[in-house]
């Protein structure tokens, strides 16, 4: 049944309210709704919230967006983790209909003492109502009885008895005690409200192996380990990153090992690829001896929370074809027709050092064994798991195993690493992964950034979370190979203040950029299959680093709560097709006496797209999306360089990547600015 007062189109709502909405603890998000009835008369909605304990919440009321849409949104912030629920209710709304009326008849002497009346008995019932509600001594219901008083008045004028019922004190009373009449609840819908990392951080991969290792006389090289690893922490949290992700940890097969560069023909001191795990000292719940025992892990993921880091662990549910699960369980394999085992292929690609599982020939068996995995590494500090291509895993398997944990451990948190098709990266997104990977390493001109910008920020953000990661081990993009530092820089600015996840694949802040041959997206000297040790002393020494850049972005980040949020992302107009803007903003108090909110924290950014020309433009902003009216004039400060400037709605910018490629600006509204 659509109930007396329609309600329709509620948003956020995932598959019809199969999974849960994702939000954060703190983060701000609409709840929206069609509302509508029959005839003239006015409806009015609102949100009851359900706290994770049942508790109900007092009714927020929902605004009218544009007029003839019968929209109806509301903001809300959730503050605690757990599974909140929402329901819209609407009503018919008897004293909006009568203000409305009575503004057009009693102004013109029309049905004058009917319409006074008729005003005087929807005002008794808000009042009689404010009392039902336990107030008897409530102010609200004062000034509501009080206003039923002077409708009756015989000796004041239409006018001002009417004008009495329009003052800003009455509009609060019926605003904290609505009047309610034909009442229709819409359907509970869940919201999951996640710990705020599951929101916001900044990422830092890196090799344990290749921090501290060197390369011995015979060129044999000697891997670094957890305690050498652990001496790279302090510049990895000293350039503000939240999260250090570490691929696999665990034993490397020897069977068809690669070689550096991928090669089929290994050295005999080739260290292997740790995504081929598995070997006679363990699988996935042993480490490599190379980098030391469980003990130092557990002293390196202590370091890294004394500094203020958490530690991401690669899931990768892969093995070497001397994985003890190989011996084990041959049943969780498949056997070619020729007996032997199928290795991982993604044509042309090809994985002779990985056997994939098959999740088909004993799913409970492999469940308990990742399960049991899964809780081994949290048992050893690690609230974090990046997963490796999940998309070749049922999506069953990940709702079940992700469910599991949630129930006993709701702060362990979830990347998927779907480079796929949409569907499945959005199903993998519905089903419990709290961020994902997403396309925007393919995204480099403004039509394509802003179309999918938009669509993360929007469109697919209320269960999708986008970690934006501007290189990985697997993908260099050409962007990146021919744009030289400033290419570099500009995809920083883009990821860091676009999303408020976003993660680099340690070299990039010295910007490595060399592939292994034209046209790939592979490393030359790739560290999958090789040591890299880097000098990092000396290239800050030399002012090749992007390490001071890449502090000041996330040292921002931390600073600017508008940064920090989803949905709040909006583009405005450039008028060339190499520079992009677009601006966050979290609006400041509410102020009663004009209904806005104050201008708060806003965040604006310019960004030259082409990493090797200078180019001049025209900046048109959208004011109101700033909290500003269309003729406010207001500084900027750019953050990146310190310089200020005075702005209005349309502004001349010049950018040229050699120097500084983007406007990063914070905005100081002059007095008359102001909202």
């Amino acid at each position: 049944m659509i109930g007396r007062i329609p309600i329709q189109d509620i948003h956020p709502v995932v598959d019809c309210g199969r999974w849960p909405a994702k939000s954060a603890a703190g983060e701000t998000f609409e709840i929206a709704a069609t509302v509508f009835r029959e005839g003239h008369d006015a409806v009015a909605a609102g949100v009851v919230l359900f706290a994770p304990d049942g508790s109900r919440r007092p009714l927020l009321l929902m605004r009218e967006g544009e007029p003839g849409t019968d929209r109806w949104s509301v903001e809300v912030t959730l503050p605690t983790e757990g599974m909140w629920q929402y329901r819209v209710e609407a009503w018919s709304d008897p004293a909006a209909t009568w203000l409305h009326d009575a503004g057009i008849k009693i102004p013109r002497g029309i049905d004058v003492d009917l319409m006074c009346e008729e005003g005087a008995r929807v005002f008794e019932r808000a009042a009689k109502g404010v009392r039902a509600a336990g107030c008897d001594d409530c102010a609200h219901r004062a000034v509501l009885q009080a206003v039923a008083d002077r409708l009756r008045d015989e000796d004041l004028d239409p006018r001002a008895r009417l004008a009495s019922a329009q003052l800003p004190e009455t509009a609060a009373a019926l605003a904290a005690h609505p009047l309610r009449e034909l009442v229709t609840r819409g359907p509970r819908y869940r919201v999951h409200v996640d710990r705020r990392r599951a929101l916001f951080g900044s990422w830092y991969e890196l090799f344990p192996r290749s921090e501290g290792a060197v390369v011995e006389e015979g060129n044999v090289p000697r891997s670094g380990n957890f305690r050498t690893a652990a001496e790279r922490l302090p510049a990895v949290a000293g350039m503000g990153f939240d999260v250090v992700y570490l691929p696999p940890i665990h034993p490397i097969g020897d069977a068809f090992r690669k070689g550096r560069n991928n090669t089929l023909n290994p050295e005999p001191y080739d260290v292997g690829s740790p995504w081929a795990i598995g070997s006679a000292d363990g699988g996935h719940d042993a480490i490599h001896p190379d980098l030391g025992t469980l003990e130092d892990f557990d002293a390196f993921v202590r370091r890294a929370g004394e500094l203020g880091l958490e530690v991401a662990l690669d899931l990768a549910l892969q093995c070497s074809p001397d994985h003890p699960w190989v011996k084990e369980h041959p049943e969780w394999f498949t056997v070619r027709a020729d007996g032997t085992i199928a290795y991982a292929e993604n044509p042309p690609k090809k994985y002779q050092d990985i056997y994939p599982l098959n999740f088909d020939k004993d799913p409970e068996g492999i469940f308990a064994e990742v399960l049991r995995v899964v809780r081994h590494w949290m048992d050893h500090g690690v609230r974090i798991f990046r997963v490796d291509n999940p998309h070749t895993k049922p999506v069953e398997f990940w709702e079940r195993l992700l469910g599991e944990i949630r129930a006993t451990d709701p702060d362990v948190v979830f990347l998927s690493e779907a480079f796929t098709r949409p569907p499945m990266l959005r199903a993998l997104a519905k089903v419990g992964f709290h961020q994902s990977y997403t396309y925007f390493t393919w995204r480099t001109t403004e039509p394509e950034l802003e179309e999918y910008l938009s669509e993360l920020s929007h469109e697919t953000s209320h269960y999708l979370r986008p970690n934006l990661f501007v290189n990985t081990p697997d993908i260099l993009h050409e962007y990146l190979q021919t744009g030289g530092m400033p290419a570099f820089k500009i995809r920083a600015v883009l990821a860091a203040l676009a999303s408020p996840s976003w993660g680099v694949y340690a070299g990039y802040e010295l910007a490595e950029n060399t592939p292994v041959r034209p046209g790939s997206e592979e490393y030359l000297n790739s560290e999958k299959y090789e040591l890299r040790p880097r000098d990092w002393a000396a290239a800050e020494r030399e002012g090749r680093s992007l390490a001071p850049f890449l502090t000041t972005l996330n040292l921002f980040r931390r600073a600017h709560p508008a940064v920090q949020e989803l949905r709040n992302l909006r583009f405005h107009n450039v008028d060339h097709p190499d520079m992009i803007c677009f601006s966050k903003r979290l609006p400041g108090a509410f102020d009663p006496s004009t209904r806005r909110h104050g201008i708060g924290d806003v965040v604006l950014v310019v960004v030259n797209l082409d990493p090797h020309n200078t180019h001049e433009a025209t900046v048109t902003l959208d004011m109101p999306a700033l909290g500003l009216d269309w003729g406010a004039e207001f500084i900027v400060d750019d953050e990146l360089t310190g310089e200020s400037y005075h702005w209005r709605h349309a502004n001349y910018v010049r950018l040229d990547p050699h120097i500084n490629p983007a406007h990063v600006l914070t905005l100081r509204a002059t007095p008359a600015s102001r909202p």
